[in-house]
């Protein structure tokens, strides 16, 4: 409530307030003009830094299962994380070639550069990491893994693979939905903790997550896997 009220004081001031930069001794220091009186301010940016919550689990079985959904998701991650950044090159390739046929052989060249530069490594996945993956690609491009290969290659193409990754009870349409998904939230609050600690390099999602209502859902739920 309290800090309801301070918004409510100050935001009418600052939505007419002038802001001007003015150097100090080196360090810049701006100045708040409202209703013709200067207030100055030291401004420091910061980036916001996210407080997590201490784990709790109701059973060292638990605790095991999620041990073990943290090491699949931060072997996996940094394949999704690739993908979006070939998917982000081939999208500003593509806009600048105006013929469908130059479009169509530059994605084929993309395609097999992938194949054949991860198909080995992504042959050594298991069928749980594989679903981790296929969630993570989603949650870094936007798009289904289905989606993708129905760009890159036919329709045809992306239905038979679909079809053949259900024999390893994987399917390529499959949403990360940590709003919804026990295991798609545990799998985001791995990851968050991993960019924070260092052991993955942060690459923003393709859509909006917000860990705070993600937290407040789910903290007095189970955690389970």
């Amino acid at each position: 409530m309290k800090l309801m009220t301070y918004i409510f004081i100050f935001l009418p001031l600052l939505l007419f307030a002038q802001v001007d930069p003015v150097e100090k001794d080196s360090t810049a220091v701006e100045y708040y003009y409202i209703d013709g009186d200067s207030i100055p301010v030291s401004i420091i940016d910061l980036d916001a830094v996210l407080v997590l919550r201490k784990l709790k689990f109701d059973s060292k079985d638990d605790r095991i299962r999620y041990l073990i959904l943290k090491r699949r998701t931060i072997k996996v991650y940094p394949y999704a994380k690739l993908a979006a950044e070939r998917l982000v090159e081939l999208n500003k390739r593509l806009e600048t070639l105006e013929r469908k046929s130059e479009k169509r052989r530059y994605a084929r060249i993309i395609q097999k550069y992938i194949e054949e530069e991860f198909s080995e490594e992504l042959k050594k996945l298991t069928r749980k990491e594989g679903q981790i993956l296929v969630k993570l690609i989603h949650r870094q491009t936007g798009k289904t893994t289905f989606q993708l290969i129905q760009e890159l290659r036919s329709g045809w193409r992306a239905f038979w693979f679909n079809n053949t990754a259900r024999l390893f009870d994987i399917s390529l349409k499959e949403e990360f939905n940590p709003l919804h998904v026990s295991e798609d939230y545990l799998i985001e609050d791995i990851l968050e903790r991993a960019f924070q600690n260092g052991q993955l390099e942060r690459q923003k999602s393709a859509f909006p997550i917000d860990y705070f209502e993600l937290t407040n859902k789910w903290a007095a739920k189970t955690i389970r896997n």
